[in-house]
C-alpha cells in the first residue's frame, strides 16, 4: 500500500529477475491515485529501491472516472522526475482512452494497451494503434480462456503479455509460457499459489512461477 511496501516488494521481485512491475500508487488515504506529487514518490521509491526495474502505474477509470480530469492528470507527468513511470497501462474500453494514450505520449510515458476481452481487441483494431504504444495488455478474464482473446489480436504489430486473474491467473500464466508470451503475476492478479494456498507476498507468487 505505501511507497516503502511497494519498493521493498519490488526490490524482492527484481532479486529474482523480474524486469518490471505494475503498481498503484496510494494517496494517504490509500485511494489509488493519478495525481503526479502522490504518485512520484511511489515511483522514485521503487527506482531507487530496484535499480533498471521498469515501473508501470495504471490510468484506470476507477482512479478517475472523469475522462477529461483523468487526461489532466496523465499530462501532468510532464513536470515529474524520478517519479515519472516508465509505462502505464490504459485499457481500451473506457472513456478517453485514446486521449490518454496521447497524454502519456506527451510526457514521455510509454503506453501498455489493455484488452480485456474480444470486442475490445475488435475496437482497438477499429481505432488503429496509437502513437506511444509499445505492447497489447491481454488481460483474460476469470470465466474465460485465452485463445479468443489472442485470436483476436493475431493482427496487432505489438507484442502481447498474457495474464489473466482469480481463477484464470494461474491457467493463463501455463498458457503465456508454453506459447513462450510476456507474462505476468502478481497480488493484483490473484491471492493464491497454484495448490490454493494463501500467497504471503509478490514475491511468492513468482517464486511459484519460477518452481
Amino acid at each position: 500500500m505505501t511507497a516503502a511496501q511497494l519498493a521493498a516488494a519490488a526490490a524482492e521481485v527484481a532479486a529474482l529477475g523480474v524486469t518490471a512491475v505494475h503498481v498503484h500508487p496510494r494517496d494517504a488515504t490509500g485511494v489509488t491515485t493519478l495525481l503526479g506529487p502522490e504518485l512520484a514518490p511511489t515511483v522514485a521509491a521503487i527506482r531507487a529501491a530496484a535499480p533498471g526495474t521498469a515501473i508501470g502505474v495504471t490510468t484506470g477509470e476507477w482512479a478517475q472516472p472523469d475522462p477529461a480530469r483523468r487526461v489532466a492528470a496523465v499530462a501532468a507527468w510532464v513536470g515529474l522526475s524520478t517519479g515519472r513511470p516508465d509505462f502505464a497501462s490504459v485499457n481500451v474500453h473506457e472513456d478517453g482512452w485514446w486521449e490518454v494514450c496521447a497524454a502519456l505520449h506527451a510526457c514521455g510515458v510509454d503506453v501498455e494497451l489493455g484488452v480485456f476481452d474480444v470486442p475490445a481487441a475488435h475496437a482497438l483494431r477499429a481505432r488503429g494503434i496509437p502513437v506511444g504504444a509499445v505492447r497489447v495488455l491481454a488481460e483474460v478474464q476469470p470465466d474465460a480462456e485465452a485463445e479468443p482473446l489472442l485470436d483476436a489480436l493475431t493482427w496487432s504489430p505489438l507484442p502481447v503479455l498474457l495474464h489473466g486473474e482469480d481463477d484464470s491467473a494461474w491457467p493463463v500464466l501455463r498458457e503465456a509460457l508454453r506459447r513462450g508470451l510476456p507474462t505476468r503475476i502478481g497480488l493484483e492478479d490473484t491471492l493464491h499459489l497454484p495448490d490454493g494456498t494463501r500467497a504471503l507476498s509478490n514475491a511468492d507468487l513468482v517464486r511459484a512461477v519460477l518452481r
